[in-house]
């Protein structure tokens, strides 16, 4: 029997990876004990437990970005969360750490060290972040979700996806998608989503611009998200409007073409099914959004507007005509499912299998 601490957390991005590989540990090896660590505050702590995981948490220690009281309290902090981790690993007998990136996961990665325990990492962007960063310099089992992220060790494994994007078979669930959704059988669809708390410059331009996509014989599904500017829905045929999409298998089954942020769980399963997509990468941060959709773009797959530049005009002179190019979008599809894999869960499980059998 095995005892797996899996560590991250904070966002979807982190999260979701975590969870799917939890379920298949607990698929393959049901008399295993899997441990989530993560923190009082972030996704996890709904997500985690509602999956059945024992979630233990530790106090969010963030890296100071300049010299101040918290720069000055943030050694013993973290010092003491390293000390906690190090703690569970003993008393839980932890046989290996699995880190998915996040504010837990370098006191996490650091414990392991300390402890001697092996070590895996899963990194979702294709910018990696801090601490999978200072993971890698502790192990040579690194899965990363894109081809060229450029991170000690790393090897492509993909992204481990949720199970109803993983089994999901587009042509044979696209006649119930379109049922579900309302939509019209003999036109082709355009899902636009800008993730769970949305998008204000998605939302915006499309409600807006509805109006010319409709205009040449599209039907469009709107998941605009729970932002506080919410989009008033003009009652269009052929335009959906949901807060948000408990069935997103079914939103993917019938969409000919996709219209979203950039973050890795967007970019990697609309590459696992083959959809083409339009990328507007969130204009706040260090960028990650714009490499990770890099290796789309590059094969022909997709197309990257910046935030800026994404705007009812944009929609006219360039969105528009793509759209009336149906031939460029199938031969986008084809594109973009050479850059996506559908495995990433089995992969990273067996990378982790690996990480032990090296100790």
């Amino acid at each position: 029997m095995t005892t797996y601490l899996l560590a991250g957390g904070g966002t979807a991005g982190h999260v979701n990876p975590l969870l799917a590989v939890a379920d298949r540990l607990r698929e393959r090896e049901p008399d295993s004990v899997i441990l989530v660590l993560g923190t009082k505050e972030g996704l996890e702590a709904r997500l985690v437990p509602e999956r059945g995981y024992e979630l233990l948490t530790i106090d969010r220690v963030p890296l100071p970005r300049r010299p101040n009281s918290a720069a000055l309290a943030f050694p013993k902090a973290l010092r003491g969360t390293i000390d906690a981790v190090r703690t569970i690993i003993r008393d839980r007998a932890v046989d290996v750490v699995v880190g998915f990136g996040g504010y837990v996961s370098a006191p996490a990665y650091l414990a392991a060290r300390a402890e001697h325990v092996p070590l895996a990492i899963h990194e979702a962007n294709a910018r990696p972040g801090l601490a999978n960063r200072l993971g890698a310099c502790f192990t040579s089992h690194v899965g990363v979700a894109f081809a060229g992220t450029k991170i000690r060790g790393g090897t492509f494994v993909g992204m481990p996806l949720r199970r109803e994007i993983e089994q999901l078979d587009r042509f044979a669930a696209r006649r119930e998608g379109i049922h579900f959704f309302g939509l019209d059988e003999a036109r082709p669809t355009l899902l636009v989503t800008g993730g769970s708390s949305g998008a204000k410059s998605i939302n915006d331009t499309i409600s807006r611009s509805v109006t010319l996509i409709l205009g040449v014989g599209w039907q469009v599904i709107h998941v605009t998200g729970a932002y506080r500017d919410a989009v008033t829905d003009p009652h269009l045929a052929g335009y959906r409007v949901l807060t948000y999409a408990d069935r997103m298998d079914l939103a993917l089954a019938v969409a000919d073409l996709t219209l979203s942020r950039a973050g890795t769980s967007s970019v990697a399963e609309a590459a696992a099914l083959g959809v083409p997509a339009v990328f507007v990468p969130y204009p706040i941060g260090n960028g990650e959004q714009r490499f990770n959709a890099r290796s789309a773009v590059h094969v022909g797959g997709a197309i990257l507007v910046a935030d800026a530049r994404f705007t009812p005009g944009w929609v006219a002179s360039d969105l528009v005509p793509l759209l009336r190019d149906r031939a460029a979008i199938a031969d986008m599809a084809v594109r973009m499912a050479t850059t996506g894999a559908l495995d990433g869960t089995d992969r990273m499980v067996e990378l982790i299998g690996r990480a032990l059998a090296a100790n």
